[in-house]
């Protein structure tokens, strides 16, 4: 009888080199990396970028054009002679606040030459960059478009007027005619009647020798 050893003999010969090429096939395996494994470099997302901070024009230009809208708004009330009081306090405006001041004064003045120097207030204060100056700047457009059309409506006035002078002028010199003719034919008519010329006819002839 053959011993165990003997009869597995050829079944463990057959099966050996199956085992040996599963061995090696396990061995070969390459086990599966963790997406995020200890001691690996993973490619992360740039952070969003924080938003800007607000800008702190807006603040400050309020703060700047508020005052100035409630003096503009005070000035409305204001007589002649306190606004030509105003005028000559504000005298030779050098800071962008002042020569607003003036040129929004000198525009109630409903005055032409005043509302030139006015314009010039405020392309001065247009032309200055400094830091005071900078948030007035968008007052100071506004206001000289504004005064442009109010200065094309005074120049449209003006020239209405002068017609209307004129044209005064002329209906007074046609009066005038008119006048003169009036009192000469008045003269003409106030003139005694002429005696009436006597007729040949009636004549006497004198007696005849």
């Amino acid at each position: 009888m053959l011993s165990s050893l003997e009869a597995c003999g050829p079944v463990f010969c057959r099966a050996l080199p199956w085992a040996l090429a599963l061995s090696l096939a396990a061995g070969c395996t390459v086990p599966a990396r963790s997406p995020a494994g200890p001691g690996m470099v993973t490619a992360t997302k740039p952070a969003p970028a924080a938003p800007a901070a607000p800008s702190n024009a807006a603040p400050s230009e309020a703060d700047a054009v508020t005052p100035l809208l409630a003096y503009a708004d005070r000035l409305r009330s204001l007589p002649g002679p306190e606004l030509a009081q105003e005028i000559t306090r504000l005298g030779n405006a050098v800071s962008a606040g002042d020569q607003l001041r003036l040129a929004l004064t000198l525009s109630q003045t409903r005055q032409l030459p005043d509302l030139v120097r006015a314009q010039d207030l405020l392309q001065r204060a247009l032309a200055n960059n400094s830091e005071e100056a900078r948030p007035l700047h968008a007052l100071a457009r506004l206001l000289a478009t504004r005064f442009a059309e109010q200065r094309r409506a005074e120049d449209q006035l003006d020239r209405q007027n002068q017609q209307l002078r004129e044209l005064q002028r002329r209906l007074e010199q046609t009066q005038d005619k008119l006048d003169a003719l009036k009192e000469i034919e008045r003269s003409l008519s106030n003139r005694p009647a002429a005696a009436p010329a006597s007729s040949p006819r009636g004549r006497t002839r004198p007696p005849s020798p």
